[in-house]
């Protein structure tokens, strides 16, 4: 048995906690869940902040919220604020428009110098992200126009399901396309909830899990990306982002700054050393998205109980791995936590119809980071227009399934060619995470 499979093995046998799931995995943030289950949920701070932890909390999500105006915002940029990516501190919608987008076009050329060490080469004139707004009377770098291509998939009792799939068009102002040789990635912002807990998983749980070659035969081969990071200007492992491209929380929280926004900071400074946002901001916002609390699961009636089992026996639990052991952390509210996050962290081959054929360190186009679930059964709630996978292509959870192909295959079959009634269980399941 490989590494990984006595990892998972090994959490599960730690004591239950209690609650209405007999699996325990009620509490899915371990000490730093809320019980409460609204459209106001992901905005609230960890459970087991002190005082002071509370109001450094309140602190940081005042840079978050704040809608920034030149002469800090740009000149180029896709959004006036974080919170405008993460409404309600969940996920983006699937959006582009004249006044500000959601949703944002990285891109890379196949050859030449890398803007990381390691990492993709950034297209001439342009950089790896696009900002399709921009501050004052300047024109913004390109024009972003989605389309949406749509095409049917038959359960296997035959009943229908459309998928849809975006088609980007990027032109800049003067109407050129890109060189030819681009590669483009459109995505939407993630959720923010519980990522402190995931930046506290040893890095020694993710060498366990990864299974690079398929030692167990299992067909799933999920691997780390090492990535490039700037402070500590050496390469380690990455775990945030759509493709696992970002080593922790701080410097993840800073170049969306840079790259959302347009804010210079002391991690990604302007030439002349200057810098739009202050120290403690960076600081402040890095604390907020840290200790930004995990829901409590929903009651699971009898369906949900199936779903879970389904959710095992489909496959699903291969790459969402359901519990993990947080470790030491600087913030002491997330270390040594028992959590449910249905995520392993790795990088999974999800095969031909998700690839945006843009590597990203050692991420190829195929392949994505596992996305943690806890939380999903209330992203609807938290704004009913989201939609769901790394380009928001995916409106419901069927729809998400049925995307899953390479390494997912097996598990994404099993659910297509279930009877109507599992469907709907693992769905009931699903909706209680």
């Amino acid at each position: 048995m490989a590494a990984r499979r006595w990892v998972w093995l090994a959490l599960l046998a730690l004591p239950a906690a209690c609650g209405d799931n007999a699996e325990g995995e009620d509490r899915q943030g371990g000490d730093t869940t809320v019980d409460k289950r609204d459209r106001d949920t992901f905005r609230m701070p960890a459970a087991n902040l002190d005082a002071a932890g509370r109001a450094r909390y309140q602190q940081g999500r005042s840079p978050f919220d704040f809608r920034w105006d030149p002469p800090k915002l740009g000149p180029f940029f896709n959004n006036f604020s974080c919170v405008g990516c993460h409404g309600g501190s969940g996920r983006g919608l699937s959006q582009v428009g004249p006044l500000e987008s959601q949703a944002l076009v990285r891109v890379s050329i196949p050859d030449g110098v890398g803007g990381d060490p390691g990492g993709p080469v950034p297209l001439p004139g342009f950089g790896t992200q696009l900002q399709d707004h921009a501050a004052g009377n300047r024109l913004p770098e390109v024009h972003v126009a989605v389309t949406w291509i749509e095409t049917a998939v038959a359960y296997g009792d035959g009943e229908l399901v459309a998928l849809r799939e975006p088609r980007v068009a990027v032109t800049t102002p003067d109407g050129q396309f890109l060189p030819g040789t681009t590669r483009q990635s459109y995505r939407i912002g993630p959720s923010i909830i519980g990522l402190g807990l995931l930046e506290a998983i040893p890095e020694a749980t993710l060498r366990a899990l990864e299974d690079p070659d398929d030692a167990d035969g299992d067909g799933i081969s999920g691997r780390i990306n090492m990535v490039w990071d700037p402070e500590r200007q050496e390469t380690v492992v990455g775990r945030f982002g759509w493709k696992a491209n970002t080593s922790v929380l701080r410097v993840q929280v800073a170049g969306a700054f840079e790259n959302d926004i347009g804010l210079s900071s002391i991690i990604f400074p302007e030439d002349d050393g200057n810098r739009d946002l202050a120290d403690q901001q960076l600081d402040d916002a890095t604390f907020f998205v840290s200790t930004a609390a995990v829901p409590v699961a929903g009651l699971r009636n009898d369906d949900a109980h199936r779903g879970r089992e389904l959710f095992s026996d489909f496959g699903c639990a291969g790459c969402h791995i359901p519990t993990l052991q947080t470790g030491p952390h600087a913030i002491t509210e997330v270390a040594n936590q028992r959590i449910h996050p249905y995520t392993d962290l790795l990088l999974h081959d999800m095969g031909d119809r998700l690839t945006d054929g843009r590597p990203d360190f050692l991420a190829e186009g195929i392949e994505w980071r596992t996305p943690a679930l806890w939380g999903i059964g209330l992203a609807q709630t938290v704004n009913p227009m989201v939609t769901f996978l790394h380009d928001g292509r995916a409106r419901t959870f069927e729809e998400a399934i049925l995307w899953h192909a390479g390494e997912a295959a097996a598990a994404s079959d099993a659910f297509r060619m279930a009877s109507r009634a599992e469907r709907a269980a693992l769905i009931a399941f699903l909706d209680t995470l």
